[in-house]
């Protein structure tokens, strides 16, 4: 991406305000505290658990626990419960990992499945998502101090499969709970240095999409799921 006609503009724009070019060689950021990186620092595993599920009830998200084992039923009721297919799952080893390859064969004996394909067009992809009435995906991260899980996407896993359906759940494991953003970017950062992050984007997404714009009235849905499910899975 090449930017054009930078250096003008900003001496224009500096010009009309009166005032002379912001230089950072001049003037370095300098970080005035430590809080990004102490916050909730102390906090043990299990305090971490109950400050996520605190403050993502208040987003309000539902939150569930389960173990290994109990994973499969949840979501053959969740499915259930909020009214069945057309279901939107990504492709992923993640199935093999947290045990489910069964329940997808189970599923898609039940209810109609699609999967976001690797090897299809957009246009196809986000047809899936946009007939999906429910998605699973796998979150990379629970901040506990804001509730926000975050996920990469990747070819088997593109960023309209967690924004176009009308329900959304992510699952993610208890050991990937971290205090705030700053412990997640840093592995992110970690991961993309090695070479082994080829994600296409990042998201951070903080409950269910609310809208206050018109009147303050308070509205869910507007620009996302209706509603989201977080499932941390005891590993």
């Amino acid at each position: 991406m090449t930017i054009q006609n930078r250096e003008p503009f900003l001496d224009r724009l500096a010009q009309r305000l009166g005032q002379p070019r912001h230089q950072l060689s001049e003037h370095p950021y300098q970080q005035l505290n430590d809080l990004p990186q102490q916050t909730l620092s102390t906090k043990t595993p299990a305090e971490l658990l109950t400050i996520a599920r605190k403050n993502s009830e208040a987003l309000p998200v539902t939150f569930h626990e389960v173990s290994l084992a109990a994973l499969p039923q949840l979501l053959t009721d969740y499915v259930a419960y909020q009214g069945g297919g057309p279901l939107l799952l990504p492709t992923t080893e993640q199935f093999v990992n947290y045990q489910l390859t069964a329940w997808q064969t189970a599923i898609a004996a039940k209810q109609q499945v699609n999967y976001w394909r690797p090897d299809a067009d957009r246009a196809t992809n986000l047809k899936a998502a946009e007939i999906a009435n429910i998605s699973i995906s796998f979150a990379d991260f629970l901040l506990a101090e804001s509730g926000t899980i975050t996920v990469s996407s990747h070819p088997g896993q593109g960023r309209a499969l967690h924004f176009l359906p009308t329900h959304y759940l992510s699952i993610v494991p208890r050991s990937r709970i971290v205090a705030r953003s700053t412990q997640a970017i840093a592995w992110y950062q970690q991961e993309q240095a090695a070479d082994r992050l080829t994600s296409s984007a990042i998201h951070f997404i903080t409950g269910p999409s609310n809208s206050g714009d018109i009147e303050m009235q308070l509205v869910t849905g507007v620009h996302g799921p209706l509603d989201v499910t977080y499932v941390v899975v005891a590993d």
